[in-house]
């Protein structure tokens, strides 16, 4: 897997991870959902971790080289 690919997993896990984010905060702030908010929020924590890992891999792999070089 390229550098590449690893930077476009991790900006993936990151936009599910603040999805989350925000349903959990709608849901804390609601009567009828609450108990939904804890769960949602350790999904989003749980992404959040797969984006870091897929981000720090990304940043031992050497750039993807161009099709202009």
């Amino acid at each position: 897997m390229t550098r590449d690919q690893r930077i476009s997993l991790a900006d993936a896990a990151v936009t599910r991870a603040a999805g989350l984010a925000r349903q959990a905060e709608q849901a804390a702030e609601s009567n009828d959902f609450r108990h939904k908010a804890e769960p949602l929020a350790a999904a989003s924590a749980a992404w959040s971790d797969i984006a870091r890992s897929h981000a720090a891999i990304a940043a031992t792999l050497p750039e993807t080289e161009s099709a202009d070089a």
